[in-house]
């Protein structure tokens, strides 16, 4: 099969800029022309998903599509902004130019973007070893952005959901069996907090996504005031199967530094607490910020428990 940039760029990707929601020039020039809200920041971030680091060879490529998105999708809920835009750098093998694995990738993405109404507006094709980045381009309202550096001792420290399934998911992959179908949903195709991120203004002192592990991620929220916390590990909801499937010290490691789980971890002063009841939506109290820094995990009796692990490392 002959494939040519443009005409790739024509046949699978120049219908995922829908019309409106500032495009004022999409797909298929030098650049693209954008129009934000009066009134509203814009919120930019990027990743990159390898393959062979951040998913399998061979993995669907629809699921490789909605993950690349869903992790900028993130990102942008972590900083209660919403998303508008993405531009797509693609780096394909021989292995995946053909129609099944760039109409599967597409697919995979489209779904998600169209979930949230982003708009494709650029980007770039070359040949090479695998990999998928994505900048994804957000807005907010001036003032209204939620940051990793607003918390105080004293805040009370909530997540958004289900912490370990998708470590899990991966542990069982790479023993060569499969893991239960919704657990291995939650490492292949992670549902964003995009609506909880929005609801949050004016409401979390500070918020990150849980993509590297609890512990490593609430770190990095801690760090720029010197703070630390207290974590009740009991409070943390978790699968039945981590129950079901590990012994302790692999479940602790699977929810507390496991990762890939894309959750929100935020914190709200407690004058906030009844605002963040009204929002409606199911968040999990966790535990507390102390002035005295370091994390510190409890037990429901008091006891303290010692993680072997502090969350997954880059390099």
């Amino acid at each position: 099969m002959s494939l040519t940039e443009f005409g790739v760029i024509e046949k699978y990707f120049a219908g995922l800029t829908p019309a409106g929601r500032g495009v004022m020039l999409g797909v298929g020039d030098d650049a693209a022309l954008l129009a934000a809200d009066a009134g509203s920041h814009l919120v930019v971030t990027t990743d990159s998903l390898v393959s062979g680091v951040h998913f399998f060879p061979g993995a669907d490529p629809a699921d490789i599509g909605y993950k690349s998105l869903a992790v900028n999708l993130s990102d942008m809920a972590a900083m209660g902004a919403e998303p508008r835009w993405i531009t797509l750098a693609l780096t394909l093998s021989e292995a995946e130019m053909n129609d099944d694995w760039l109409d599967g990738f597409a697919r995979g993405l489209g779904q998600l973007a169209g979930n949230h109404a982003v708009s494709l507006v650029g980007g770039d094709l070359c040949k090479g070893p695998l990999a998928v980045t994505i900048q994804l381009i957000g807005e907010c309202p001036k003032g209204r952005e939620i940051r990793r550096s607003g918390a105080n001792a004293g805040d009370l420290i909530y997540i958004s959901g289900r912490l370990g399934s998708a470590s899990l998911a991966l542990a069982i992959f790479k023993s060569g069996q499969e893991p239960q179908p919704d657990c291995a949903g939650r490492l292949l195709r992670p549902e964003p907090r995009v609506e909880l991120g929005v609801s949050l203004r004016g409401i979390a002192s500070a918020m990150i996504d849980i993509s590297d592990g609890l512990l490593a991620d609430l770190g990095h929220l801690l760090e720029s005031g010197s703070l630390g916390a207290v974590i009740d590990i009991d409070t943390i909801p978790v699968d039945t199967s981590l129950d079901r499937d590990c012994a302790p010290p692999e479940k602790w490691r699977h929810v507390l530094s496991g990762g890939d789980d894309y959750e929100l971890c935020f914190t709200v002063a407690p004058a906030k607490q009844q605002d963040l009841e009204r929002i409606g939506r199911p968040v999990y109290r966790i535990g507390a910020v102390t002035a005295e820094r370091g994390i510190r995990c409890i037990r429901a009796d008091g006891s303290d428990h010692i993680p072997d692990s502090q969350g997954y490392l880059h390099f």
